[in-house]
């Protein structure tokens, strides 16, 4: 690695919370610039780890959930996904999501990927697992989530990503992900 490449160009000065809530916090640091002028950089801080899980079971069938996201007003196809609380552990929280959102339960878990997934802005980082030996067990969804739950074929899910119908940046990238992974013989 060259000398540069590891250096942090940026100085911060201060930091100021200006926004912050039980799962965000919006901080605008005061910095010198690469260039040493002075400026200001805001970074969005989440106080959860984001988790997706793509269920397979024996014959490559998957489940995914779809969700009003208010956001964006619109409805969306997803993977199973969910937030992992400040010290809690990813895979704890994978296993909690799988039964809410889907009702299942996995003997395995194996995680494929991990991503920072807006790195200018935000410290946002994500874990995908793929979940096998899988057996129901009832869902369990929060009080705000409204959710719809369908099984397909992964290979059917990997269609609808390139069509465009699975747009949630997660999820497009732990299904290319896992496909990648599939079509080398690793799952």
């Amino acid at each position: 690695m060259k000398k540069n490449e590891a250096e942090n160009p940026w100085t911060k000065l201060n930091t100021e919370i200006k926004y912050e809530n039980p799962w965000i916090c919006i901080n605008e640091d005061k910095v010198l610039n690469p260039a040493g002028n002075p400026g200001i950089y805001g970074v969005v801080h989440f106080k959860t780890y984001a988790i997706a899980i793509i269920p397979l079971d024996e014959n490559n069938n998957t489940w995914i959930v779809g969700q009003y996201r208010y956001p964006h007003h619109s409805y969306e196809w997803e993977v199973v996904e969910g937030g992992c609380p400040e010290g809690t552990l990813p895979l704890d929280t994978a296993h909690r999501e799988l039964h809410e959102e889907v009702g299942l339960k996995a003997e395995t878990m194996e995680m494929v990927l991990e991503m920072q997934l807006s790195n200018s802005t935000t410290d946002e980082i994500s874990y995908t697992y793929v979940a096998r030996g899988l057996s129901y067990i009832g869902e369990a969804p929060e009080e705000d989530e409204r959710l719809s739950i369908r099984k397909l074929p992964f290979d059917e899910l990997y269609q609808m990503t390139l069509r465009g119908e699975i747009r949630d940046g997660l999820s497009v990238a732990s299904i290319l992900k896992v496909k990648l992974l599939l079509d080398a013989g690793k799952l």
